[in-house]
């Protein structure tokens, strides 16, 4: 009789973690490993990456998958490789071949057609994306072998850079690197850019290297995460506040905090602005011991009034601030 498997305790953990997301895996995927190893009662991330794909995945755990969706409006880098000549049915090199061509085109045109895609343009989502009608995945009427009328989205390319280049050869291939705004299908841009050169083609490669302010340089892959000790995965955790780059920072002493966290406007002398991201000042024991101040969530001032957006709750305000120290060690 086999024995009953051990069950892993788990605790709140609140943070970010930046993954580096490897090849084959899906976002939840990953997501469900990190949040295993960390032993999080509560986890989500900031957006898929396709199992095809690499790089940059930030996972949210606790508190932090109240600003998740913040990020979501992020712009995006990525590094890809577009394969000429070959057509597949996914537009990534998971699909089947769906047409081949000769490549014919030259180096001008290729520069010349990437000028074409910078700026603001428009992008029919691909049959194989999660993006849903009618209450069903796309992906699930293309697996049915259908294809259905989908409303061309607006995105804009504020980079494309062309890395390399080879148009002869048995893979001839663009090497490209794209920042673009959120919404942006790199496959369907790849695809687009080898339709106007006249050949098709797909993408062969993907990672993303760059999401706002997150770097791929910053993140810890799942063979590192598994191979550190429990302290130095938790020491790998990025403050919750982290999601809230580029908010403008207001402090509320502990009378306003509390008020505050009942979802109560402040009032203060503050110009209009949308995104605060709000701090309170604890309480402390003692005259000699400094206050400290801890999040306490999202606002925005309108008005001279500080209106609450996403907070958190005490529990979680407390629980950050007793395993604080072992995030900074």
């Amino acid at each position: 009789m086999q024995g009953q498997r051990t069950r892993v305790p788990r605790r709140p953990v609140h943070g970010v973690l930046l993954l580096d997301k490897p090849l084959g895996l899906s976002s939840n995927q990953a997501l469900q490993k990190a949040k295993w190893l960390l032993r999080a009662e509560k986890a989500g991330h900031t957006g898929t990456l396709d199992p095809l794909a690499t790089g940059v995945l930030p996972l949210c755990f606790g508190a932090a998958t109240k600003f998740s969706q913040l990020h979501l409006d992020a712009d995006k880098t990525y590094e890809t490789t577009v394969r000429l000549g070959v057509k597949t049915n996914t537009a990534d090199a998971e699909g089947d071949v769906v047409e081949m061509r000769p490549v014919a085109c030259t180096p001008g045109q290729v520069v010349e057609v990437l000028d074409r895609f910078m700026g603001p343009i428009t992008q029919v989502p691909p049959m194989h994306s999660a993006l849903k009608k009618d209450g069903k995945a796309l992906y699930e009427y293309a697996r049915d072998g259908k294809t259905v009328e989908r409303e061309p989205r607006h995105v804009v390319i504020h980079e494309l850079e062309l890395l390399d280049m080879q148009l002869q050869g048995d893979a001839p291939h663009l090497k490209l690197r794209v920042t673009c705004s959120k919404g942006t299908y790199i496959r369907t841009l790849g695809e687009d850019i080898a339709e106007v050169l006249g050949c098709g083609g797909h993408l062969s490669m993907l990672r993303r290297v760059a999401t706002g302010p997150f770097q791929e340089t910053q993140c810890v892959t799942l063979e590192a995460l598994e191979a550190a000790s429990e302290a130095e995965r938790h020491a790998r955790l990025l403050s919750v506040d982290a999601l809230l780059e580029g908010h403008t920072s207001i402090t509320l002493d502990v009378q306003d905090a509390d008020r505050f966290l009942n979802g109560l406007p402040r009032c203060g002398a503050w110009p209009d602005q949308s995104r605060v991201a709000v701090y309170g000042l604890s309480a402390v024991d003692s005259a000699q011991e400094p206050a400290s101040t801890v999040l306490l969530g999202s606002a925005q001032v309108l008005g001279g009034e500080l209106i609450p957006g996403r907070l958190l709750s005490p529990i979680e305000i407390q629980q950050i601030q007793e395993t604080s120290p072992e995030l900074t060690s």
